[in-house]
């Protein structure tokens, strides 16, 4: 059978103050009235059946992501006892889901993306699980084709093809520096690495004994034990003491038999408030609005943001941004938008807990 795993334990510190420690970016409901991870359930519609959509994400998020998405059984949506990257979120979903289905495919999704049109995600995602289940040993990702020289993406060099557009991958590159994003979409051999895959369950966990033995031992470990462990001390003192890595350097780069399906969508990773404007119109002064009652007068290039029908005003302010919550609103120019996250240990040091 074909299972869809859903990675949603980010904690989104880029986009504070909406998102928080306990409701974090993939339950911001920006989107008309949607969280980024309904959003994720819903490209799954038609792909998979509901018993077969998992999803995992920190134990602290259990309960609003089962409020988020009633349709799924409860059992499906699975607790980290703390965040390890993307490699052992991934690992500890194969192992469980190796238990009820061994001989399964699965995909990996994100709950942080805005993807269309679904026609092509879909197709796209249907011919990445056949690359899977044909070509039974490799390990598939997916490939957005780029539309422009973006420095903030790793890329997937492809090499020859296997079949109409899936090929094998020559490697995985780093966030490139402009003048080398530029050669990359001139060549056409290039795709922004997506951060979603598909493979057999097998051999998912084949490869993470062969690179990352010391991690794969200790997730099946857990796995085996998750009926009695799960939400527990222990389950948290073993996961603790596992490598923190993504799958991208622990497993992708190193394994042998990769492929790479091309995927031609609208793709954008929603990890900063920049990124979360651009999905939205702007007027004809450039500024931007993602709020229910916002008014920017006499300034342009502006950014207001809110999920709450509190009045937001700005007067005579160009490349400002406001984000606004209940308790919290960050005002600052927009070229300090990449310092939100440094503002991580000042709010500790001065409020504790309060507004993390």
């Amino acid at each position: 059978m074909r299972h869809a795993v859903i990675m949603a334990g980010g904690s989104g510190t880029r986009l504070w103050p909406l998102s928080r420690r306990l409701r974090p970016k993939q339950l911001m409901r920006l989107f008309d009235g949607a969280s980024l991870l309904q959003l994720s359930r819903r490209r799954l519609e038609n792909l998979f059946p509901r018993e077969n959509i998992w999803v995992i994400t920190s134990a602290q998020y259990l309960d609003p992501i089962a409020a988020e998405l009633p349709d799924l059984p409860r059992e499906n949506i699975i607790g980290e006892p703390v965040g390890r990257d993307t490699l052992n979120a991934i690992g500890l979903a194969a192992f469980l889901l190796r238990q009820r289905d061994p001989d399964g495919t699965m995909a990996v999704f994100t709950a942080d993306h805005l993807i269309s049109p679904q026609d092509s995600f879909a197709a796209a995602i249907d011919a990445g699980l056949k690359a899977a289940e044909t070509y039974a040993e490799h390990l598939v990702t997916f490939g957005i084709k780029p539309d422009s020289p973006h420095t903030g993406y790793g890329y997937v060099h492809r090499g020859q093809p296997v079949a109409p557009g899936t090929y094998r991958v020559r490697e995985f590159k780093e966030k490139p520096v402009r003048e080398i994003a530029e050669h990359y979409l001139k060549s056409g051999e290039y795709y922004w690495n997506s951060g979603m895959f598909a493979w057999r369950i097998e051999t998912i966990l084949r490869e993470l004994a062969k690179h990352m033995p010391e991690n794969h031992r200790v997730l099946g470990e857990c796995a085996a034990d998750w009926a009695r462990i799960a939400g527990t001390e222990e389950a948290l003192k073993r996961f603790e003491a596992v490598q923190k890595i993504s799958i991208d350097y622990g497993v992708m780069e190193k394994a042998a038999n990769v492929l790479v399906v091309e995927m031609h969508c609208q793709w954008k990773d929603l990890g900063s408030w920049e990124a979360v404007a651009s999905t939205r119109p702007h007027d004809r002064l450039n500024n931007i609005i993602a709020a229910p009652c916002a008014l920017p007068v006499g300034g342009k290039s502006n950014i207001l943001v809110s999920e709450d029908e509190h009045l937001i005003v700005t007067l005579g302010l160009s490349d400002v941004v406001v984000i606004h919550s209940p308790d919290a609103t960050l005002v600052c120019h927009r070229d300090y938008l990449q310092h939100i996250r440094d503002l991580t240990e000042l709010r500790k040091k001065h409020f504790g807990e309060r507004f993390e």
